[in-house]
């Protein structure tokens, strides 16, 4: 017995001696061994040779490259970590620098810039058009950007528009658009012509994007890698369409098990974080095969993907916390299929399609597909183009809690063409408009509605699955209904041409269930229905106060726990039954018995809670919504 037991030792012990850390520096070599005292160079040496258990430790520096890891962990608890030194900040950027910008003489604050096609090596964005299912344009737009002092200009269309460019009525920066680029790819070179203003590009900082992305692996399947604490930026990324491969700043490429955390991820062209499809189970298909309409493509890609294993066991389930994501064109996080199963967290996602140079089905703050049994809480979304949230199709057992959106162009949350059930409860849709749906099987309970509410009629026949899996139990229209609304609050607004509360679900074919909310300033409750309370002439004028470090307060001209004086009900699954299409309960994500106890702070709920999504409100007409209160 000793002697195995000897044996056993030295084996752990061997396996514990086994993993090892890397580290990379710029004043590193890749020819050196990756120790602390002789680093690598280059972060994507070490990717080629990192196995399960190993730890990448970049250090000071801005490192201009494509990493594209060989391996990935093996388990949760034998993960690769790619991580940034202690106290230190690394850069990962998908530009170049460009000097020896020429000044034109015609036209003021115009220079030009002529770089060999080599510059780009194998990808050049600029002769690479924006392109895939759902983009809408009437022109060509690149992939390639260009950025002054980390900003980025605006595309233009003709070498006349860089010399006499528009001001464009964005929602961010009117004067700045006026900051735009053209460029011209010929056989051996590409021209950039940039209207800088007053700048003078050769004594400021001029980068162009080069590569695609900046973290993604080219071979699918790489599981348990976790990103820790870099600053991504200034990637050449291509639109996401849900039918296409799906490679944002930083993507997982149809895998299992990452965490990307506490990163900066900032000026991609199109998409930050993607937790999306790969290529094969369909590529753009509405875009290069006309035989079928989109809804009828998506429909085969998701079996598709089923054949390829998209399963709870190979795809989804990871975490995606605590990053700053903002001026990205598309969206700062989206996924088809490849979200599944992950919690998405203390996110903070701002400035997404500001430009407004393109439009598309598929831009959002988070736009996810098939996020089946996914968690999505506690983010701050703001300053979006389009919506705050976007689910499409499939959002069954995902649960949408204690989110912070506001300063939205759509709606705070979109969620389409999904039969339930799911979960939305505590958030604070602060937004003109805070809730778009065409769906079935949702459950509502505890929020502050601000905006005004729109449904939509919609025959396309969309999936459900059995249940906490993505295997397909069948195919349905959406029948409008089978809802509840539990204990929220709806603050009427100005616009006269809208309908606040729940009385736009009068025309819904299947029941709404409603009780215990309060409508406030003209939010109207449903017609016929008793259950809640209405006070049209009491306007609390709740706002959001944001502070220059970073802080958000929601303000009102009333006592803030006095819009919260009316109890409810507490909320589980028994109370919420089940949805009458897919016939499953309202449950946790791992089948135990889901209980609304906590308020959006995550303080503990009474047994007869407060309306709205504070419990524990001290009194005062401000309190802190961002960051959460510990």
């Amino acid at each position: 017995m000793k002697k195995l037991i000897s044996i056993i030792s030295i084996f752990c012990l061997c396996s514990g001696l086994s993993a090892k850390e890397y580290h990379v520096s710029v004043k590193g070599s890749d020819a050196n061994d990756g120790s602390a005292a002789t680093p690598f160079k280059t972060i994507n040496r070490a990717a080629q040779i990192a196995l399960p258990g190993d730890t990448v430790t970049v250090h000071n520096g801005t490192y201009r490259e494509w990493v594209n890891p060989l391996n990935g962990g093996e388990r949760d608890g034998k993960r690769i970590l790619y991580r940034v030194a202690e106290g230190e900040k690394a850069e990962i950027k998908g530009s170049e620098l460009v000097t020896g910008w020429k000044k034109e003489k015609k036209g003021k604050g115009v220079w030009k810039v002529v770089l060999p096609n080599s510059f780009f090596g194998n990808h050049n964005p600029f002769n690479e058009r924006l392109y895939g299912d759902w983009l809408w344009s009437e022109r060509v737009h690149h992939t390639g950007d260009v950025y002054l002092n980390d900003v980025s200009l605006y595309e233009e269309f003709s070498l006349e528009k860089v010399f006499n460019p528009d001001t464009l009525r964005t929602i961010r920066d009117p004067r700045g658009s006026t900051n735009v680029w053209f460029a011209k790819v010929d056989a051996d070179n590409t021209t950039i012509y940039a209207n800088f203003g007053s700048v003078n590009p050769n004594k400021e900082v001029v980068e162009v994007s080069v590569r695609p992305t900046c973290f993604y692996p080219t071979r699918e399947g790489l599981d348990y890698i976790t990103i820790r604490g870099f600053h991504f930026s200034q990637a050449a990324t291509q639109w996401a369409a849900p039918t296409a491969e799906q490679i944002g700043m930083v993507a997982t490429h149809w895998c299992k098990g990452w965490i990307i955390e506490d990163n900066v991820i900032k000026n991609s062209r199109a998409n930050g974080i993607t937790l999306g499809k790969e290529r094969n189970s369909g590529h753009n298909l509405e875009c290069n095969d006309k035989r079928l309409d989109g809804t009828a493509h998506y429909i085969e890609v998701i079996f598709n993907t089923l054949r390829k294993g998209w399963s709870k066991e190979n795809v989804g389930s990871h975490i995606v916390r605590n990053n700053i994501i903002s001026d990205c064109e598309q969206t700062g996080i989206c996924g088809s299929m490849g979200a599944a199963f992950s919690e998405i967290y203390g996110n903070h996602i701002y400035n997404i399609l500001v430009k407004q140079q393109f439009g598309g089905a598929e831009m959002a703050g988070i736009k996810l597909h098939g996020a089946i049994d996914a968690y999505i809480h506690h983010n701050r979304i703001h300053r979006s183009g389009n919506y705050g949230i976007w689910l499409d199709w499939m959002t069954q057992g995902t649960r949408v809690s204690s989110n912070l959106l506001y300063d939205n162009l759509a709606q705070d949350l979109f969620i389409e063409v999904s039969h339930g059930p799911y979960i939305v409860d505590n958030n604070l849709f602060l937004s003109a408009r805070s809730l778009q749906e065409n769906t079935d099987g949702g459950a509502y309970l505890h929020n502050l509605f601000m905006g005004d509410i729109n449904r939509l009629d919609d025959q396309r026949y969309t999936p459900y699955h059995l249940n906490h899996s993505t295997e397909v139990k069948g195919i349905r229209t959406i029948t409008e209904g089978d809802h509840r609304f539990f204990n929220n609050i709806f603050i009427g607004g100005k616009n006269d041409k809208v309908k606040y509360g729940l009385v736009v679900f009068d025309v819904s074919q299947r029941p709404i269930y409603t009780e215990n909310n309060l409508l406030l300033n003209g939010a109207l409750p449903m017609t016929g229905k008793a259950g809640d309370r209405v006070e049209t002439s009491i306007n609390p004028n709740v706002r959001l106060e944001e502070t220059p470090n970073g802080e958000a307060y929601l303000i009102s001209d009333i006592n803030i726990r006095e819009l919260s004086a009316v109890k409810g009900k507490e909320i589980d699954s028994e109370y919420l039954g089940i949805t009458q299409l897919t016939g499953f309960p309202f449950e946790n994500a791992n089948g135990t018995l889901f209980e609304l106890r906590t308020d959006y702070w995550g303080n503990e709920r009474s047994t007869s809670p407060i309306v709205g999504p504070f419990e524990g409100i001290s009194s005062g007409k401000r309190v802190k919504v961002w960051p959460r209160l510990k």
